[in-house]
């Protein structure tokens, strides 16, 4: 069953507790037992990792009282209660109140660890949420903004997690919509530079014309219409980070004055003599392969080996799809939270369909899909974009990106314990441990 949550079981009669305790137990599911309300208050706190199994008639403070008071303390928590006989109407009271389930007496092993494991999954899913609004209430953390655990974002969060402090300028490469400018800023806020500017252009949205006054700033006179002096966007991010996005379509000329501030550390505005030192980190993204436009004589060589001595590389979304089920619920929090709506519950067929597309604007266009379906607009096929961008997966490409975005999940729950994925997929441990090596899934711990 689910990684660490418990069953807190709340029973005063021993045949009765001991019952349940060995049903559940005989099927991997850990519990621990209370006599009364009041032993089991101390245990329950605001996020406990587990449910609640309750009998309502108890010494003292009975079941519907207890339910009371653990809703007031997580008005989320999973509480099942059991009834006798003459206890149905109230038990149907405390589920308009609040509760999640009950059971009556006498009942069977298997209607106890049925109704069980629906609440553990639910609870799950509940502190997998807190635990995902936690991390990014933590904007400061490479993780909370960097999310995803394929090997590939392991690799990139490493990579800034080493890069952040240093004073290395930095290249990054990925398609468009995959997080270029989303690293430029954890590489900012990571760093010792993160009181200072973060300054951001994009270098092909930028006339020619207008291009160097932009970047190094002007004097007042320096042409017609400068009527004052203004400070360029390299001299503005003095002391913090300058982000250059789409540095390929950088004009040549200007390629060449940028190439001599990076060496130098020091520039002139338009219109004047005096040099000026600057203490910036140059961070450039491009989608482009530069090494090739270096060889097509359309990037200069020199700049590129000066802006690339650290180089990180975002992979495409269709290369980590078992990370698509957590970036989606992360942007369902965002738009919900933005729209003023409620969050509405991803179906397995929507994730299917998410984790089945090609995704031609990555993590954006995913971003776009989770507004959508917070508006109202449901996941229907052709979902997302042009066909013609974006082909959906032919369906044994499909069936194979879903199983290893399933099977990756189950490897996160389990912390990669292999038998208790297996069991959580129903499947043999021999097959999973195939199925892993086939996907190029990381290793499994111990079991």
């Amino acid at each position: 069953m689910t990684e660490s949550l418990k069953v807190l079981i709340i029973e005063d009669d021993p045949d009765v507790r001991l019952g349940c305790e060995q049903a559940l137990q005989l099927e991997g599911i850990p519990t621990e037992s209370a006599t009364s309300a009041e032993d089991a208050r101390r245990r329950v706190g605001k996020d406990f990792r587990g449910i609640i199994v309750s009998d309502i008639r108890l010494p003292r403070m009975d079941g519907m009282s207890f339910l009371r008071e653990v809703l007031g303390v997580d008005a989320e928590l999973p509480v099942v209660l059991i009834t006798g006989h003459g206890d149905v109407s109230m038990a149907v009271q405390a589920m308009k109140d609040g509760a999640h389930d009950f059971i009556q007496k006498p009942f069977s092993s298997e209607y106890l660890v049925e109704v069980v494991r629906r609440a553990l999954e639910k609870r799950r899913l509940i502190l997998e949420v807190r635990d995902l609004r936690h991390r990014l209430a933590g904007r400061d953390q490479i993780e909370a903004r960097l999310i995803g655990n394929a090997p590939g974002m392991t690799r990139v969060r490493t990579l800034i997690g080493g890069l952040a402090d240093s004073a290395a300028d930095v290249l990054i490469q990925g398609e468009t919509g995959t997080g270029k400018e989303l690293v430029a800023r954890c590489l900012h806020e990571a760093s010792s530079r993160r009181n200072g500017n973060f300054v951001a252009i994009n270098c092909g949205g930028l006339p020619e014309t207008l291009f160097e006054s932009e970047i190094f700033g002007h004097e007042a006179g320096a042409y017609t219409g400068a009527s004052k002096r203004r400070i360029g966007k390299i001299e503005y991010a003095n002391g913090g980070t300058l982000f250059l996005d789409e540095i390929e379509t950088m004009p040549i000329p200007m390629q060449i004055k940028l190439l001599r501030v990076l060496q130098e550390r020091t520039l002139e505005r338009l219109g004047s003599n005096a040099s000026i030192a600057i203490d910036c980190r140059i961070v450039a993204a491009t989608k482009e392969d530069l090494h090739a436009l270096v060889e097509q004589g359309r990037f200069r060589a020199d700049l590129y080996y000066r802006l690339s001595v650290a180089t990180v590389t975002l992979p495409p979304l269709r290369e980590r799809r078992e990370d698509i089920p957590l970036l989606f619920q992360h942007f369902l929090l965002q738009a919900a939270a933005r729209h003023g709506r409620p969050e509405p519950a991803s179906d397995a067929a929507c994730i299917r369909q998410l984790v089945g597309y090609h995704w031609p604007g990555n993590v954006r266009e995913l971003g776009n899909v989770a507004d959508r379906r917070i508006l109202g607009i449901e996941c229907s096929a052709p979902p997302f974009g042009d066909e013609t961008d974006g082909r959906p997966l032919p369906l044994a490409e499909t069936v194979d990106a879903f199983e290893r975005a399933l099977i990756a999940d189950a490897l996160r729950r389990h912390k990669n314990s292999l038998a208790r994925s297996a069991e959580a997929l129903g499947i043999a441990k021999t097959t999973l441990h195939d199925k892993i090596r086939k996907y190029g899934l990381s290793d499994t711990g111990p079991g």
